[in-house]
């Protein structure tokens, strides 16, 4: 029961723990072991071992009695940080050896590999694993841990250690997770096709034609007009010439990039309008190549527009957005493994997981997540890399929205309330481009539901809670979030 205790105090004080239950469906059954795979990015809090409370610890794998992990460990984070590795010992075995605690009675060996670097690789076999410095300020890094679990079964522990638990104050909203099936389009990269969305755009007549279009409502982002040009692609479309299933009923749209390309991609083109010169003869241009040598020999002229149209790609030459495995949708399922249920191209549909939140007035909005930066949270949320955003960090192309780092329990991305975002369609500041702050309750015990970016300034005011910019890896993040309606 000590132990169980023990574990209960780490679970409850450490923040960013990666919890077994939520993993649980990357597990891979092998008899007595259990296949473990997953990347997560983190933040510190306050070490709870004691003699190390002006430390700090990022808990990755929480010890569990009678549990062996190993396996190997790949990391970036913030600053240079130690790995904090945990054995199951005895209490008369704990002389004369470091040790580590949170109780004095359930106690740990501790191994403590000092490699001062803030990126590596380590393997590692032990009771528990953590990432530790001996600063006081919090630290974030991004794990990826592949290896077994051997011995007790993990989900057994866990229910021992929530029947031992107090309730904690939580708040599922319903339907807080839900598909939504999006018209595809097919455009060419170089000469191969590229299957993508539409989704957002500046320019209302370009809102309204390809609303009636694809059948599916394209929202109206004014902010997208500042975006700068080294956070856009350029996506060529044609006004004229050959018949076909492009935005204006002639061939399909020409992209600059993939992301294949990953410093030159984004999900934000600026339109180039194509058309024939008169006399010339039309055929399909397929690759900017093609473009640029029909305009050069005087065939077709080109006409660069103000307009910015969110297209994020889906499938392109060299590779697609992660579809999820695990297809069922609940109220309280993480945020990894993927934002696809479904990519098909023969109804020429992609299925989303649409995620459920607050616009600025505690209105219900909803959406969907297609790339983001930096590197980390893209691969934990299984959505496209997309490095050019972090141009958008101090751009007014961007907007904010607030997740929440601690408080009531909820169906938030890092598990607690649901998020809140400063603008909604309708609105003259809507852009789907998000810049992330988080917020912190200063005392997590007398946490609130908080509806309204109202409600933010005021519980900001009276300092009751802190909202600060995310950086995860020391990095601007940036995500694309546009919002949609999954019921239309």
């Amino acid at each position: 029961m000590n132990k169980i205790i023990a574990i209960v105090a780490i679970s409850v004080v450490v923040a960013g723990i990666i919890s077994i239950p939520a993993i649980t469906e990357q597990f891979v059954d092998a008899g007595s072991r259990k296949k473990i795979h997953f990347t997560q990015t983190i933040t510190s809090s306050q070490d709870p071992g004691q003699g190390h409370e002006s430390h700090q610890l990022a808990l990755i794998l929480s010890p569990n009695t009678g549990t062996l992990y190993d396996g190997s460990i790949t990391y970036t984070a913030s600053e240079p940080i130690q790995i904090v590795v945990l054995h199951e010992i005895p209490n008369t075995q704990a002389i004369g050896q470091p040790t580590w605690t949170v109780d004095s009675e359930t106690i740990y060996g501790l191994s403590l590999v000092k490699p001062g670097i803030s990126a590596g690789s380590f393997e590692f076999t032990g009771a528990a694993l953590a990432l530790h410095t001996t600063n006081t300020e919090p630290f974030s890094a991004t794990v990826s841990v592949d290896g077994w679990i051997r011995g007790q079964p993990t989900e057994v522990i866990m229910q021992k250690i929530e029947a031992e638990k107090e309730a904690e104050p939580t708040l599922l909203l319903s339907r807080a997770n839900v598909p939504a099936i999006i018209p595809l389009h097919m455009g060419t990269f170089d000469g191969e096709p590229v299957y993508y969305i539409i989704t957002d755009s500046n320019d209302e007549t370009h809102v309204d034609l390809i609303t009636e279009q694809q059948e599916w409502k394209v929202e109206l982002a004014p902010p997208l007009s500042n975006t700068p040009k080294e956070a856009l692609q350029t996506v060529y479309m044609f006004t004229d010439g050959v018949d076909g299933d492009g935005i204006h009923g002639y061939q399909d749209e020409v992209f600059s990039s993939t992301p294949a390309q990953t410093d030159e991609y984004s999900a934000l083109a600026s339109v180039t309008n194509i058309s024939w010169k008169i006399g010339q003869v039309p055929e399909v241009l397929n690759s900017t190549q093609a473009i640029i040598g029909a305009e050069q020999t005087g065939r077709i002229t080109f006409e660069d527009t103000e307009v910015v149209i969110n297209m994020p790609q889906i499938i392109w030459p060299e590779g697609q957005m992660t579809v999820k495995d695990n297809k069922t949708l609940t109220d309280d399922m993480p945020y990894g493994g993927g934002q696809v249920l479904d990519i098909n191209k023969d109804n020429m549909t992609a299925t989303f997981i649409a995620h459920r939140g607050w616009g600025p007035d505690g209105k219900t909005i909803y959406y969907i997540v297609t790339d983001a930066t930096p590197l980390g949270p893209a691969e934990m949320m299984g959505v496209t890399d997309a490095p050019t955003s972090a141009n958008l960090i101090a751009n007014a192309a961007a907007v904010d929205l607030f997740q929440f780092q601690n408080g009531i329990k909820g169906s938030g991305p890092l598990g607690f309330q649901a998020g809140i975002s400063a603008s909604a369609p309708g609105d003259e500041t809507y852009s789907p481009m998000w810049r992330i702050f988080m917020i912190e309750w200063n005392d997590p015990e007398n946490a609130k539901v908080l509806e309204t970016k109202a409600d933010i300034d005021s519980f900001k005011s009276d300092d009751l809670i802190t909202v600060s910019l995310a950086r995860p890896m020391n990095s601007d993040h940036i995500v694309n979030c546009p919002f949609i309606d999954p019921f239309q």
